[in-house]
């Protein structure tokens, strides 16, 4: 049964029918159940409608929101706006915690336990996650590029009040490294944390949803484009993503990404300071290297979070 420490999980999903169960397998074997779990069916054309009515049949907790097809599955804003669909159907205040999952992982059994106590064992931390894994062709396990300073898009874990803070999503690409910065900006904490404990299976490797890998890291580039990410850093974490599978191609592809959105002058977020910020910060890690440099930011934020959160800030000494 759910505690009482409450989370809401929302699951914008669009042909998902070959892998929904094994989520769904996973998060109705928690030890800390979720109080509710939305999921949006965003246009599916496969068996995913019947398979997640039959689900909520058998669970009260589960609620179906259905979307019409709209011809294609569309990254960065297609599942921000699904997801924002089933946010309408929620009232965040009832929560302590709200989830951004997709339907494509298999989570630890007390995935969303160890989450919370997390959040519970710092007031700061506004999102957390495990980090991903899949199962290359050999059967080997295959870790999926993902810093520390940012929790992951597929399986994004907030606090209430500092998704509330930050203004939830931004519905182009990038989404789910523009809410990071934007809750670091406000003074707040992101994780993604490597251990066993957390780490949850990935069934298809990341940016593949979308035809290929390589499609997949052209896109990413374009989103580093659109967040104001300069082009040094970029270049910096083409170097590094060598080291992971597609080994050069897939660097390649995240360049060639930027540099398309560049020479077509594709629009950037429109917030001149986010974007002046952001690049701050990537000086910073570039300078000083990520650990470091997070490290100062939280430093130098830690009045402005005391400002807004005077009640939390209250409880701990920094």
């Amino acid at each position: 049964m759910a505690s009482g420490r409450r989370y809401c999980l929302i699951s914008p999903c669009r042909d998902e029918a070959q892998l929904l169960m094994r989520t769904a397998e996973s998060v109705l074997g928690q030890s800390e159940l979720p109080a509710r779990w939305v999921i949006v069916d965003d246009g599916s054309q496969d068996e995913t409608p019947q398979l997640l009515s039959a689900l909520a049949a058998e669970r009260p907790f589960i609620e179906i929101v259905t979307r019409q097809d709209r011809g294609e599955r569309k990254l960065g804003s297609g599942v921000v706006h699904a997801f924002n669909a089933g946010l309408e159907t929620v009232s965040l205040d009832d929560y302590d915690y709200v989830c951004k999952l997709d339907l494509d992982l298999v989570l630890p059994a007390d995935y969303f336990a160890t989450m919370m106590d997390l959040c519970e064992e710092d007031p700061r931390l506004a999102s957390v996650s495990g980090k991903p894994y899949y199962h290359g062709a050999e059967g080997q396990r295959v870790w999926e590029p993902c810093g520390d300073e940012n929790c992951v898009g597929m399986a994004k874990f907030y606090r209430v009040l500092a998704f509330q803070q930050v203004g939830g999503f931004v519905p182009e690409l990038m989404w789910d490294g523009i809410d990071c910065h934007t809750s670091r900006m406000l003074g707040w904490r992101s994780r993604a944390v490597g251990t066993e404990a957390v780490a949850f299976e990935h069934l298809r490797a990341m940016g593949s949803s979308d035809r290929s890998i390589l499609r997949g890291r052209r896109r990413h580039g374009r989103g580093q484009w659109f967040m104001g990410s300069s082009l040094p850093y970029v270049l910096a974490s083409a170097v590094l993503r060598l080291r992971v599978q597609p080994y050069v191609s897939g660097s390649l592809h995240m360049m060639a990404g930027y540099a398309a959105a560049a020479a077509s002058r594709m629009p950037r977020h429109d917030d001149v300071q986010f974007r002046r910020q952001v690049r701050r910060f990537q000086r910073e890690s570039l300078l000083l290297g990520k650990g470091r440099a997070i490290a100062r930011w939280e430093s130098r934020t830690a009045e402005e979070w005391r400002r807004r959160n005077p009640s939390e800030a209250a409880g701990m000494g920094s």
